[in-house]
């Protein structure tokens, strides 16, 4: 990896960053409504209209108020929430400790169940496990979230009991309980991403499985899972990682459904909290969050490429 390439792919990360903002910014100005009515009400005093108006800054042109907004982001100043009167910083702040565990969890137990399952499914194409694998991946990935976390509170919460229904409790008041809360939303987003990464993972093992050099090292007596791990795998990855941080955006962006269902305050259902507001500082706040850290994700892949596979080159 080369200082230049590192470069150029952070610039590229600011610039994508920049365009996000202009586009989100743009979006909050097309929306239809007056947020200082919605919060006054129809029948407003205007002096008060005009006090309100000025303290939330919406009496300045969009683009003064854009670049006002720029600038405070390295300072991590993301504006005011309307319907919170707080800090949008603060509150994102407080709910990452939320989404980052339930995305991270979910994209993990996505790759430990697909990685054996597609590995096992490529091995034995053909056969009835791999036409029963290829078949569950069809129906995970046409089951909704929504309805499989709905299932799992009817069976895990209401029918056994083994698992709270929705709600969440804080890291530092209850770490086991809060776990616990995160048990069945983990398991609803992970089985859904796993299905499309087991097709991944399949194809990927099928078509590096039939090159030469694994047929080399099986020739030279290797055994069978050192041929997978070393050869297979290895080379594979590269595919295989590119649809996990593609995921990991995925989950991160399409989390407020199983926050929803499960009543989980992460930074899904603080957005979706803010735009039935119509809390406009809040959602251009989360959403500028929201593709920071897809953005930083991508910028991650990006550099494991080349510790994956040494034949990439960053020139």
């Amino acid at each position: 990896m080369t200082i230049g390439f590192l470069v150029r792919r952070v610039l590229t990360a600011l610039i994508t960053l920049l365009l996000a903002s202009v586009m989100v910014f743009g979006a909050m100005l097309a929306v239809p409504g007056d947020p200082v009515q919605l919060i006054l009400g129809l029948n407003y005093d205007p002096n008060q209209y005009a006090v309100l108006q000025k303290q939330m800054g919406l009496d300045k042109p969009p683009l003064e108020r854009f670049g006002i907004w720029l600038a405070g982001i390295p300072q991590g100043d993301l504006g005011k929430s309307i319907s919170l009167s707080k800090d949008v910083s603060t509150l994102i702040w407080d709910r990452l400790p939320i989404t980052l565990p339930l995305v991270a969890l979910s994209s993990l137990l996505a790759l430990v169940i697909a990685l054996p399952a597609g590995v096992y499914a490529a091995r034995h194409r053909g056969s009835l496990m791999d036409v029963l694998v290829v078949t569950l991946t069809q129906v995970g990935l046409a089951v909704p979230s929504f309805w499989l976390g709905i299932m799992f509170v009817l069976l895990f919460a209401v029918t056994l009991g083994w698992l709270p229904a929705n709600g969440w409790t804080n890291w530092s008041d209850d770490p086991l309980k809060a776990a616990r809360s995160l048990v069945m939303p983990v398991v609803t987003l992970a089985l859904g991403q796993a299905a499309g990464l087991v097709r991944m993972v399949r194809s990927s093992v099928l078509e590096t499985q039939s090159q030469d050099f694994v047929r080399t090292a099986r020739s030279k007596g290797l055994l069978e899972g050192v041929v997978i791990r070393k050869h297979i795998l290895r080379n594979a990855a590269i595919n295989i990682l590119t649809l996990v941080g593609i995921q990991f955006g995925q989950l991160l962006a399409g989390g407020i459904v199983v926050e929803s269902v499960f009543n989980i305050p992460g930074l899904g259902l603080l957005g979706l909290q803010a735009v039935r507001s119509s809390d406009y500082p809040l959602v251009q706040g989360v959403v500028f969050v929201i593709a920071a850290m897809i953005v930083l994700i991508n910028l991650i892949v990006d550099l494991l490429y080349g510790a994956l596979d040494p034949r990439i080159r960053y020139d």
